[in-house]
């Protein structure tokens, strides 16, 4: 009956078990093809957004390594820097230095002539070579009543015409070069008076409104004394909070509620932390304002959870045959804690640690809030010296509208990258040298 059923005519033949399953496995595969297919795309995609990132900032930011220099014979006048001739420190860092640069370059260009002219001429040379002057006779008064060949610093404009930032095809009323400009330019690369240098400024001087003389070093200063302090403040309470809610803390509800609120403070916006900085270590308990001392504090509050959390991961990673074992020949709980269990999970800790400090460096929002965005020229020499971090420098470069800024943020960005690469690197061998498969 059923053969007779299943032979009508008008009907399908009934599937087979073997049939429905081979079907949807092969759904059940293609499915997974198309979703590994998205997921190699989407991290191709990814990479090749930063890819792109990173070509843009290094092509920007490369020719900031390197410095224009202008070569001018300076005739050191007794008459100018010492009258009096009594070598005095006080006359010789009050002397007018600027007279001698514009002395050489009328003398360089006799035939400038006019107020105007005279003026876009001295601005070949940087607002800084009177005091690259003053320090070279500071350093050596047997200079004075001489004369030399000094290489100068020249004008951010110069700078970017001569590294190609300054396109001399324009018209002459859209560019910032105007022409004579040009002609001078380029009678000193005919004398050979003009030459691009490695640009020792940018790592050793503080910030500037000129961006041939803004540099770096505040800023990394401040960075490292910040870092430094955070380093200190975090870890050991981090490490000591850990090993108390992991192996000693009971588990009742008080606890439970500071984990939950330890895991939603790593979840809160940084800008939060600075407003808490700005209100309490500010406002109530007198820091110094713009200080590493008070920026440290905030990036403290900031990283706490990340590290805690990761310090608690890396003790629940340690196997309980170690506690009890420990326990088994005579330990007491405190001695299985510190001498077995803290020193296995340390390079779980260290990770976590070097991980937090990475996003404190990387961190601006909570700087600005308290007032580590001020210009601040002096190389800081304490913790209590108001700076600023490579973060906030940054930004405050990004935001100038001259062309040579463009350059000094995007190395600077480089610098920032460098330094975040090499700790997440350290991270990483920290770990795998360490760390034990259980």
């Amino acid at each position: 009956m059923n053969k007779q059923a299943s032979d009508a005519p008008g009907k399908a033949p009934a599937r087979r078990t073997i049939d429905i399953v081979n079907a949807s496995l092969r759904r059940r595969y293609a499915a997974e093809r198309r979703f590994r297919l998205l997921g190699m795309g989407a991290v191709t995609l990814g990479l090749l957004f930063v890819a792109i990132l990173f070509v843009d900032i290094v092509g920007k930011g490369y020719t900031a390594f390197q410095q224009t220099y202008i070569q001018l014979p300076i005739r050191f006048e007794p008459a100018i820097i010492d009258p009096a001739g009594v070598r005095a420190s006080d006359t010789l860092a009050r002397a007018d230095y600027r007279k001698l640069v514009r002395t050489a370059l009328r003398e360089r260009f006799p035939e400038v002539s006019g107020r105007r002219d005279k003026r876009a001429l001295y601005r070949l040379i940087s607002p800084g070579a009177p005091q690259q002057l003053r320090e070279m006779v500071m350093a050596d008064p047997g200079l004075i009543g001489t004369e030399s060949d000094v290489w100068l610093l020249a004008d951010d404009d110069v700078d970017m015409l001569v590294k190609g930032h300054i396109d001399r095809a324009v018209p002459e009323s859209e560019r910032r070069v105007k022409d004579r400009t040009l002609g001078w330019v380029d009678a000193l690369v005919a004398d050979e008076r003009l030459e691009k240098k490695f640009n020792t400024l940018f790592f050793t001087a503080g910030t500037s409104r000129e961006p041939e003389l803004a540099g770096i070093a505040g800023a990394l200063m401040g960075s490292l004394y910040t870092l430094a302090l955070t380093l200190l403040f975090s870890f050991p309470v981090a490490v000591g909070v850990a090993l108390y809610l992991e192996e000693f803390a009971p588990k009742n509800r008080w606890t439970d509620l500071i984990e939950v609120n330890i895991n939603n403070l790593a979840a809160v916006p940084s800008v939060v932390f600075g407003l808490l900085g700005l209100a309490v270590f500010i406002n109530f308990f007198g820091v110094p304002r713009s200080t590493p001392l008070v920026g440290a504090l905030v990036l403290t509050l900031m990283t706490l959870p990340t590290i805690i959390i990761a310090g608690r991961a890396a003790l629940k990673s340690v196997p309980p045959s170690i506690r009890e074992a420990a326990l088994g020949v005579g330990a007491s709980p405190l001695q299985t804690r510190f001498h077995h269990v803290l020193p296995l999970a340390m390079p779980g800790m260290l990770t976590g640690t070097i991980i937090g400090m990475a996003q404190a460096l990387g961190e601006t929002a909570p700087l600005l809030m308290i007032g580590m965005i001020a210009f601040i020229v002096d190389i800081p020499e304490g913790v209590t010296d108001p700076a600023t971090v490579l973060p906030v420098q940054i930004y405050l470069w990004a935001d100038s509208p001259e062309r040579g800024f463009v350059e000094r943020t995007s190395a600077a960005i480089m610098i920032l990258l460098g330094f975040l690469i090499a700790m997440n690197l350290t991270a990483v061998l920290l770990r795998r040298k360490f760390e034990r498969r259980w």
